[in-house]
């Protein structure tokens, strides 16, 4: 964790949770170079941040995805429930779209790309401190598109876990359990756990039927 010292009168605080030391250092140095920001904080994995974050209370958090261990979805869940006054931005390489209402659906505030440009991060910091919602263009059409679709009835919703959905998801993409485990840095038996309680939620016996579960119906995390 590194912290910066704060350079102007009130500057809205910004954290970062990042787990490659290089790329952490450049947004950080990124945020603070902004006039109106400060990156007061940066963290290497989900278990620092929700150690360090609950107390100093940033008003925006820079959250990437791919992190050891804990998710950055996961982590915006636990987060979200730490501090429901911050705003949570994910910002991450990533623009699969089921990552995408993951990350929505944990209580993720906006969700851009690790390829936005300055101006457009910065514009977008405002955005989610003042209520907006900012996301990278493509990051939009998705859920533009989600919304094209026939909504779901309620029969057809079961509530599942952020991790829960995580492991579904890798399921559906036909990741075994040791590779299950390996994408998100538990122990195989942590998999076969969440799995049995998926299998509970969702009447199933099997990962077929799990899987078949899955594609008819987009379930909300609960």
């Amino acid at each position: 964790m590194t912290a910066s010292t704060n350079r102007h009168s009130a500057p809205l605080r910004v954290a970062l949770v990042e787990d490659q030391r290089e790329v952490r250092e450049s947004w950080a140095r990124l945020v603070s170079s902004f006039p109106d920001f400060d990156c007061v904080v940066t963290c290497a994995t989900g278990e620092e941040a929700l150690r360090v974050l609950p107390e100093l209370r940033p008003d925006v958090i820079l959250m990437d995805i791919f992190l050891p261990r804990m998710s950055g979805i996961e982590c915006t869940a636990r987060l979200r429930a730490l501090l429901p006054e911050a705003k949570i931005v994910i910002l991450t390489a990533s623009d699969d779209d089921e990552m995408v209402f993951l990350a929505l659906e944990a209580g993720a505030d906006g969700y851009l790309l690790k390829r936005t440009e300055p101006e457009a991060l910065r514009s977008a910091l405002w955005d989610v401190v003042h209520g907006g919602a900012p996301m990278s263009s493509v990051i939009a059409r998705l859920v533009v598109e989600s919304f094209r679709q026939k909504p779901r009835g309620p029969a057809d919703t079961v509530r599942l876990s952020a991790r829960e959905e995580e492991i579904l998801l890798l399921l559906s993409r036909g990741f075994t359990n040791k590779e299950i485990a390996d994408q998100l840095g538990v122990s195989i038996e942590t998999v076969r756990s969440h799995l049995k309680h998926i299998y509970e939620k969702l009447h199933v016996r099997s990962r077929a039927e799990a899987v078949a579960r899955y594609m008819t119906a987009r379930i909300p995390r609960g």
